[in-house]
């Protein structure tokens, strides 16, 4: 199913998301949308999907004008989302999330379900238990059931969201095998990325948005990830880190023998011990759900320690996994969210009264430093894109600045100008003193960004290496439970 835009216009007041965007995909193609966080691709997406609709413009699937007038209107002309932060019931089971809103009948046989979406699953190669419920799925397998539940809905265009943000290196082998395989049968994917190598390595055209508006249409095989880069931010950015020499300072961090339970109580930490000084970054490589994010939250006090010990400074940034579940209050405003952890003190709270200016004038100071867009410093959080929730997290959590800072796979759906920002201001604060936790299952960001590289594997570190001498490999090897030989 081909489709086409002509001249989509999108306004949310006086702020223009898409400016006259235009595009064309063909059948059986895959097409990436890049763009800056807050350059219009999701709203263009949700344009796409029957989420909005544009104020201007018009959209035809197979040369023929169409009304996506709904969310259910986009599904049943074949349109199917895939979102960066997943739509999905934790409470309910695989198969019960998939055949949610589907099925229209008083007799519905589970068993059954279960044993065509396991068929399904397995002939697109992401396999999965149908009856474990979603809550007690690591994100990466959280993100096969929302691929699933598109597919089951006999989808012939795929819109992928950063599809890649929480897959490991092999499961973004598989899922690149499975849409090339869906755009030879004749689906049109649509890939939303902010992975350069990933878009031209897979998709056959791309059309680059800045601001809202389309600043290229191209053949990928005619660019380079630089030009691209460019494109996007409208500037020369820089894709390599550059981190002067370590300066150590005192243990800022001890953990010894930790033992931690994730949600269910099954030890998810298992005997864990290292040190981390000032001035330095311990990167934490490893497939997700070996445990990462139980060890972040218990360093960070937000979950119990089974046995062991954790010595720390009191001043801790947490920049969590999740940053809209744990990072950020949604309904409140930009401003409101940069002082969560400080709005009893002075100077916001003067008598237990908020004080509203100061508040203000923090957040727009903020908001410049940290190169947060958006309107206003009242505008809620949930109105932000990705990229812009992240930095209002990373403004809050280093305002403070901390003596310990654990950042949780903190360039998570970045684009490349914010995943520059975020690498820089946390190497400011390892040249300030901190100490730094960066954890994360980008294994080239971890590997660019660290002193020392531990490698995580069923809730034990299998390695703890130098960076400077490590090599992907190596990494790779202990990553799957394999062993360096020394």
């Amino acid at each position: 199913m081909s489709l086409r835009l002509e001249s989509i216009t999108k306004c949310f007041g006086s702020f223009v998301a898409n400016d006259n965007i235009s595009l064309s995909v063909d059948t059986g193609k895959i097409h990436a949308i890049l763009g800056e966080n807050g350059a219009g691709k999701t709203t263009l997406m949700n344009i796409i999907s029957g989420l909005y609709q544009p104020d201007a413009g018009q959209i035809y699937l197979n040369h023929q004008l169409v009304k996506i007038t709904s969310t259910n209107a986009a599904i049943k002309l074949g349109i199917g989302m895939i979102y960066q932060h997943f739509m999905l019931v934790p409470q309910l089971t695989v198969t019960e999330n998939i055949i949610l809103g589907r099925e229209k009948t008083l007799h519905l046989n589970l068993r059954q379900k279960q044993q065509e979406i396991a068929a399904l699953s397995q002939s697109y190669g992401l396999e999965i238990d149908p009856s474990v419920k979603v809550e007690n799925l690591p994100l990466g397998i959280q993100q096969r059931v929302e691929i699933l539940k598109v597919l089951y809905r006999q989808a012939k265009i795929l819109i992928l969201d950063e599809p890649t943000a929480v897959l490991t290196p092999p499961e973004v082998e598989s899922l690149m095998m499975i849409l090339r395989q869906l755009a030879a049968a004749g689906n049109t994917i649509i890939f939303i990325s902010h992975k350069l190598e990933e878009v031209i390595n897979l998709c056959d055209t791309v059309t680059v948005l800045r601001r809202g508006k389309v600043v290229a249409n191209t053949q990928t095989e005619a660019v380079t990830p630089q030009q691209l880069a460019e494109l996007m931010v409208g500037r020369e950015v820089t894709l390599q880190v550059n981190k002067s020499p370590a300066s150590l300072g005192k243990v800022v961090l001890s953990v010894e023998n930790l033992q931690v339970a994730d949600d269910r109580g099954v030890t998810a930490v298992g005997g864990v011990s290292f040190e981390v000084r000032a001035g330095e970054i311990l990167g934490i490589a490893g497939v997700d759900g070996n445990g990462q994010r139980e060890l972040a939250d218990a360093i960070t006090g937000l979950r119990r320690v089974k046995e062991g010990k954790i010595t720390t400074e009191k001043a801790i940034g947490y920049i969590p996994e999740d940053r809209q579940k744990m990072g950020l209050v949604l309904q409140f405003s930009i401003a409101q969210n940069l002082i969560l952890k400080m709005f009893k003190n002075l100077p916001f709270c003067r008598y237990f009264l908020l004080q509203s200016a100061v508040i203000k004038n923090h957040a727009q100071v903020a908001m410049q430093e940290f190169d947060i867009r958006a309107t206003g410093e009242d505008i809620l959080v949930s109105q932000l894109s990705g990229g812009n929730q992240q930095k209002v997290v990373l403004a809050r959590e280093l305002a403070r600045e901390p003596d310990l800072i654990v950042a949780m796979q903190p360039t998570r759906g970045l684009d490349v100008g914010a995943i520059a920002s975020v690498h820089s201001r946390l190497l400011r604060e390892r040249d300030r003193g901190a100490a730094i936790v960066y954890i994360s299952t980008e294994l080239e960001e971890v590997m660019a960004m660290s002193d020392r590289i531990a490698v995580m594997y069923k809730g034990e570190f299998v390695g703890i290496l130098d960076a400077k001498t490590a090599t992907i490999q190596e990494i790779g090897l202990l990553m799957a439970g394999g062993k360096i030989n020394s």
